[in-house]
């Protein structure tokens, strides 16, 4: 029995060895490599995860612009400067009125009614101006929204309110580049500087209503200096952001992270200094300017109104 158990176990060890010998030399053979995926980030460049499928790595530029990184952050101060420039300027305008109080008409209205906009123009501010106020509010829920909102709801809560920002940011940027591209080619022949700019600007737009300034009405053409700083900001902050929205609404556009990085920071500087003008627009359309808000209901002006504003254009008007 144990030479039979030895015979078998010699039998068992050839047959191993016979492999062996006959077996190609081994060799050392790569891991299954995992194919590339492509992940696309709302708001940043697309990233490349996983391992090709050839032995040769792809090479990737790693270095970042480090003075953008440290513009960026702390994410806190510009959640502040949107805050403060937004309902900072709010504030400001108030304590303005309370002190200084409205600029009214000086003979009151008139009654007679002179066409000043067309109802296109009017249409197309509506719908610039309208997307505006939406992308002000939902831009302050992005950028801002995490350190005031955040805290105060649940995180279910907090999650739906910024993808309802973010997807009303994202809709309203269309006809706000729908408006401003008509507004800008189709009014800017309007806004070019005159003589009597400089003069308006001494006299602060005749709005002040004590010392020397009170019942100053300085010349201004069919926009006075300060609707053309307005007009002006509008045109080249606006194209600012559109051109850096864009770029974060298509992450293919910028080549690097330092491109999506720049175009972060020129949409932040833009919106900051957007939003405190459209706010002191809105100010002076509403609450400052007696008279002023009809024009871009019903695109209409009252004679008196336009004689106090806007007199020289109020000549060419009538000699036409």
């Amino acid at each position: 029995m144990k030479r039979l158990i030895a015979l078998f176990q010699l039998v068992l060890v050839s047959a191993f060895a016979s492999q062996a010998v006959a077996a190609p030399k081994a060799e050392l053979q790569p891991q299954q490599w995992q194919p590339i995926q492509e992940i696309s980030i709302q708001g940043d460049i697309p990233e490349l995860r996983g391992m090709p499928m050839q032995p040769e790595l792809p090479v990737v530029n790693t270095v970042v612009n480090q003075g953008y990184l440290e513009t960026l952050s702390p994410a806190s101060y510009w959640a502040d400067l949107l805050i403060y420039s937004f309902f900072g300027m709010i504030a400001l305008l108030a304590a303005f009125v309370v002190i200084n109080g409205k600029s009214k008409l000086t003979n009151g209205f008139s009654g007679n009614k002179i066409d000043r906009w067309s109802g296109m123009d009017v249409f197309v501010h509506w719908v610039g101006g309208i997307a505006c106020l939406f992308l002000i509010g939902t831009g302050l829920v992005i950028g801002a929204g995490r350190f005031l909102l955040e805290p105060n709801m649940g995180a279910s809560h907090w999650i739906g309110v910024i993808n309802t920002s973010v997807s009303l940011h994202d809709m309203m940027a269309f006809p706000f580049i729908l408006g401003w591209a008509v507004m800008v080619l189709k009014w800017a022949p309007k806004q070019m500087p005159e003589a009597c700019d400089l003069g308006w600007f001494k006299a602060a737009g005749g709005y002040l209503n004590f010392g020397s300034f009170k019942g100053k009405h300085p010349d201004a053409g069919f926009a006075n200096a300060g609707e053309k700083l307005w007009f002006w900001c509008f045109a080249i902050f606006g194209l600012v952001m559109i051109g850096s929205g864009l770029v974060m609404m298509f992450p293919s556009l910028a080549e690097t992270k330092d491109g999506a990085n720049l175009a972060l920071i020129l949409h932040l500087v833009s919106a900051v200094v957007l939003g405190a003008f459209a706010v002191v627009h809105i100010f002076m359309a509403t609450i400052m300017s007696e008279g002023g808000m009809e024009c871009m209901v019903s695109g209409k002006c009252d004679e008196n109104w336009a004689k106090q504003h806007h007199n020289l254009w109020l000549k060419q008007v009538r000699k036409s």
